[in-house]
């Protein structure tokens, strides 16, 4: 690959981290962006040394970080992307968290759409951005409950998360119809993988093993799901970016469907310990959608994509992760922290 700019909005969290790490290590330079400051190493892949697992920088000079909030700082992030003339833009940055968009969606709104907005409208007058890779969320469809969906699939969001990421990604649609905006879209299914926020299912199951401190599984867990692993997904983002044309929209997803039950047990029964000593069973959240079951034939077939690392090695992946740095993981919050 020759070497390219990227401008990673976002780099501090689990998807963008990673990427900025394989980025990093295929010799591209790097512009990382987030809102908070650089967290516990354990959680940037691009700071770690150990390349088997996520490829540490090949060259740190070739990575630069900023603090700014795309809320309350988009002229110096304006101002930062004129100076660095990035000829792609990957945009993982979002306001998350299903269950806490109900309490208070105006935050979810600002970030997810008003703020992204106002950046796009920015970044279409930059001549020299080549690809504006946005990073969306299946929950834009609602539950599939009809079984494996295309990517022209009818938007149904079902929470205030899931509106504000459908309602900035028909924003974008209609920038690329009015001014050739060059953005492409991906929407990935359940992604997982090494330096995952530990309130995600997989290091939280993880975690209640290996302590035998108990979690809550919202539901008795029935909702299905597919869990893809970063790294495939971050291959595909990559490829995607540099060869996929502008207006286009892309899944990622692996063809393995499971339920959030079968998926605890299965890590219980890798970490060894009993799933009934661990679980407990609390009410289902509000707007839960039962399944997202994304067809990523298109992907597959045009770009001879395929996701290389099944369930079993990614959990223990996982696993092995979690143990090599348990005495920093298990003094961390393992909840969400809300951050306005």
């Amino acid at each position: 690959m020759n070497s390219n700019k990227f401008l990673v909005v976002g780099s501090n969290s689990f998807s963008g981290s990673h990427f900025v790490a394989e980025t990093l290590k295929l010799g591209n330079s790097v512009c990382g962006v987030s809102r908070s400051r650089e967290p516990n190493a354990v959680f940037l892949p691009y700071r770690w040394s150990d390349s088997s697992i996520s490829g540490a920088i090949a060259n740190k000079d070739n990575f630069q970080h900023h603090i700014l909030d795309i809320n309350t700082n988009l002229t110096d992030l304006i101002d930062l992307v004129d100076k660095y003339q990035p000829g792609f833009i990957v945009n993982f940055a979002a306001q998350g968290m299903v269950a806490e968009s109900w309490l208070n969606p105006l935050q979810w709104y600002r970030t997810n759409l008003l703020s992204q907005v106002a950046f796009h409208d920015e970044l279409r007058k930059r001549p020299f951005i080549e690809k504006y890779v946005h990073v969306t969320t299946p929950e834009v469809y609602g539950s599939t409950d009809n079984g494996w969906i295309k990517e022209n699939t009818n938007f149904s969001p079902s929470t205030p998360y899931a509106v504000s990421r459908a309602a900035c990604d028909m924003h974008l649609q209609s920038f690329y119809k009015a001014y050739g905006f060059p953005v492409i879209f991906t929407r990935a299914a359940n992604v997982y993988g090494p330096g995952q926020q530990l309130y995600r299912i997989v290091p939280r199951t993880i975690l209640s093993a290996r302590t035998g401190k108990s979690m809550q599984l919202h539901g008795g867990g029935l909702s299905e799901r597919s869990f893809i692993h970063i790294r495939d997904v971050v291959s595909a983002t990559l490829q995607l970016a540099l060869s996929a044309e502008p207006g286009t929209t892309w899944h990622l997803s692996t063809k393995e469907v499971i339920s959030i039950r079968a998926l605890v047990k299965r890590i219980c029964k890798i970490a060894n310990i009993e799933f009934n000593s661990v679980v407990e069973v609390g009410e289902e959240r509000l707007g839960k959608d039962q399944s997202y079951l994304l067809d990523s034939s298109n992907i597959r077939d045009r770009f001879g994509w395929s996701d290389k690392i099944d369930l079993d090695q990614g959990l223990n992946e996982t696993l092995d992760w979690v143990d090599r740095h348990f005495n920093i993981l298990k003094d961390l919050p393992w909840e969400y922290q809300h951050k306005s």
